[in-house]
């Protein structure tokens, strides 16, 4: 479904403000909460008339025809069939846009499938380094017990934390420079080629220093990937089904915690070098993503801010199934983009970068995307990815042991990120997160006091791996999904690179913050046990609900266009709302058993229905 945006009815709004023959709503201050499709104000005689106008500046002449039927079609789109000359095929296509919205072109798939590979290097590296963690220590001279065990506690938790510090602090902010003058496609080889040779410069490391620059590099590629690949396959994907899509991400990064995990042990028995081999194989899933990401199209939202209108059609019409839905698509994302981009000044990487804190909507998709990233850190799932081998193993679990809970653990994580591809465009972000978190936090809490158990007992490691599979499993369709898929989106494509930035800035609070963890949870075992560690982020668990349910909002099925119009919505607004209205009628409705309705936030003048 080509989700176009609702008509501003009300001339006397005060959050509308006149420019040329249409209204526009106040991208940064929306209290009326409506949704502008910039065409639905226009006559059909003004909008073939622009769209000539348009044909002419950018040499598509030849497809005239095409663009301003395609513009009719986005002008109404619940009324496609009365637009003049459109044929039955067409018509056909554009129906199937909601009633078969899976049915989508293969290059499309191509391009999500293989640029969600990538995300697959990160979770095999996060797993390779946790059952590296049992033996490197001590093949590089830095035992976690003995004389020096404190030191070398914040020695390990560093080298394993390297790439996340890079990644914030460098990695991710390339993306920006990278992004504008190579493209979406550029930039993601460039962070292949990183994710390629450096886990092959950790396997063969003689030192502690040398392993942790090589991994500060590999850094560098996943923060550049991490920043780029989300926003990518964003770009590409109809809005109906972008959430289900781009949300491979996770599911590869699930994939490749398995992997890792199933690397873990097949080289547990190889001797000095498991560890070597546990690190080193992390480069496997970057061959495909350097070798294949020219064969993908460009995003055309990228082509379109760079002016290169037949490029980004050619790359629609790869990625619609007709070449209508790609005039249409086409024409709309201008339209909507020079809008706002009229609104919007010429700005430097400095002053976007204060823009992301100073400009009301973008300040408010910069908080949303720093609730739900860093709520990602505060659910404790890199607790389990990083260090799970140690916790089983500090558990009493022998080497093979740990290595094999681990690798149910990588298990779990994997089966339970397929239901959000079905669930993410249904249920929405938001939901699937407070639907999750409360679980996460009383599961994660039952493990923590699983190892008050008495080791001699089989129920003690039984139980502790029971309730971190539960853990993993209630994580993997909520919060694991939607951090990625949300941030990837929530950013305004016009403010000149604010996307880019924003993608970064979400990125970088993310990876910063499993820096954090990775540094602090070896000591922290050691202080507080496993029980307080767990315990700990139990809590945080219930701060990150309350943090989502105040600050985050509902994007699901709402073009990319359209959402500035959500985030428009003031922060006070949104908050009054889910404490006001929202949280009165779920007591009403769910606890007292009331058949109550409730008035939604968004006004919804002019619903449509198609594309």
């Amino acid at each position: 479904m080509y989700s176009l945006g609702l008509v501003c009815s009300t001339r006397n709004d005060p959050d509308i403000t006149e420019k040329g023959t249409s209204e526009h709503i106040n991208l940064n201050k929306n209290t009326s909460a409506k949704i502008k499709n910039p065409l639905a104000d226009l006559s059909p005689a003004q909008v073939v008339q622009d769209v000539e106008d348009f044909a002419n500046e950018h040499q598509l002449i030849d497809i005239l025809p095409l663009l301003q039927k395609g513009a009719l079609v986005a002008r109404d789109p619940q009324n496609f069939s009365e637009v003049p000359d459109i044929t039955q095929a067409e018509a056909a296509a554009i129906e199937a846009e909601v009633t078969h919205k899976w049915r989508q072109p293969k290059a499309l798939y191509f391009t999500i499938i293989l640029c969600s590979i990538g995300a697959a290097v990160q979770g095999w590296d996060q797993t390779g380094s946790n059952g590296a963690n049992l033996s490197f220590p001590v093949a590089l001279g830095i035992p976690e017990t003995g004389p020096d065990a404190e030191k070398n506690q914040w020695l390990v938790g560093v080298i394993n934390a390297a790439p996340y510090m890079s990644s914030a602090v460098i990695g991710c902010w390339l993306s920006d420079p990278l992004n504008k003058y190579l493209g979406r496609r550029g930039a993601i080889f460039m962070s292949a080629i990183f994710c390629l040779l450096t886990p092959i410069g950790s396997a063969v490391s003689q030192t502690w220093p040398q392993l942790f620059v090589t991994r500060l590099l590999l850094g560098l590629g996943m923060g550049l990937k991490a920043s780029t690949i989300p926003m990518f396959c964003a770009e590409n994907t109809p809005a109906s089904i972008r959430g289900g899509l781009v949300m491979c991400w996770q599911l590869w990064t699930a994939f490749g915690i398995f992997l890792g995990t199933s690397a873990n042990l097949a080289v547990k028995d190889t001797g000095d070098i498991s560890w070597r081999l546990q690190l080193g194989s992390a480069f496997i899933p970057a061959v495909p993503l350097l070798l294949g990401v020219f064969m993908c199209p460009e995003s055309p939202r990228w082509y379109i801010k760079k002016g290169k209108m037949r490029n980004a059609y050619r790359s629609l019409c790869r990625l619609r199934n007709t070449e209508l839905q790609a005039a249409r698509d086409l024409y709309y994302i201008y339209a909507q983009i020079k809008v706002e981009q009229d609104l919007a000044g010429d700005s430097n990487y400095a002053t976007r970068f204060v823009e992301l804190f100073t400009v009301p909507r973008i300040r408010r998709a910069t908080l949303a995307s720093f609730v739900v990233m860093i709520a990602q850190q505060m659910c404790g799932i890199n607790i389990v990815a990083f260090y799970s081998s140690t916790v089983f193993q500090q558990a009493g679990a022998s080497v093979t042991g740990a290595l094999f809970a681990s690798w149910g653990f990588g298990l779990v994580n994997f089966i339970f990120a397929f239901p959000a591809v079905f669930t993410i465009d249904t249920y929405g972000r938001r939901t699937l997160l407070l639907f999750t978190f409360p679980q996460m936090a009383w599961t994660l809490l039952a493990a923590g006091f699983c190892f008050y158990i008495p080791k001699e007992q089989t129920a003690h490691i039984a139980c502790i791996a029971l309730f971190i599979f539960l853990f993993a499993a209630f994580y993997s369709p909520g919060e694991g999904p939607v951090p990625f898929t949300y941030s990837a989106e929530v950013f305004p494509l016009s403010h000149r690179g604010n996307i880019e930035i924003g993608m970064a800035w979400a990125v970088a609070v993310c990876l910063g913050w499993a820096a954090v963890l990775s540094i602090t949870f070896p000591r922290m075992l050691a202080v507080m046990t496993p029980t307080g560690a767990f315990g700990f982020y139990a809590g945080l668990n219930v701060t990150a609900f309350v943090m989502i349910y105040l600050w985050v909002p509902e994007t699901k099925q709402r073009t990319l266009e359209e959402l500035d119009y959500i985030f428009g919505v003031p922060t006070r607004m949104h908050m009054r709302y889910q404490v006001f209205h929202v949280l009165p009628w779920w007591i009403n409705r769910y606890i007292f058993r009331r058949q109550v309705t409730l008035e939604p936030l968004y006004k919804l003048d002019h619903l449509a229905t198609s594309g």
